[in-house]
């Protein structure tokens, strides 16, 4: 395994502990072909979540991944996920409730900062 795809694991897992701890219920697609990671509830109310992990502070939003002719690179269109969950390489999680259409990067915000309420 690629270790850039172990660096998506370990955050989508983190992702999953910390919506848990703050009392969301959370599904996981069963492809991997959606654009989200995973589905958040809480009483009814559903949100599409893009995990992300991050090394540096901008974090990449364009998809990318290879098949027989090379690499494939994805650019966020409108509405494919609802909330952007990013993990940094330091610990801290960010949650931005949005969906960052159209744009090749994000540079996270200490507002952004996920809080355990």
């Amino acid at each position: 395994m690629r270790h850039t795809q172990r660096k998506g694991d370990c955050a989508v897992a983190k992702a999953i502990a910390s919506f848990t701890l703050i009392g969301y219920d959370v599904l996981i697609p069963l492809t991997e072909s959606a654009p989200y990671d995973l589905v958040i509830d809480k009483d009814g109310d559903l949100k599409r979540i893009q995990v992300k992990y991050t090394s540096v502070f901008e974090v990449d939003l364009r998809r990318i991944h290879s098949n027989s002719k090379g690499y494939v690179i994805k650019k966020t269109k409108l509405n494919e996920y609802d909330w952007l969950y990013i993990l940094s390489a330091d610990g801290n999680e960010y949650l931005i409730k949005e969906c960052l259409a159209g744009r090749r990067s994000v540079k996270p915000t200490e507002n952004d900062k996920l809080k355990y309420i």
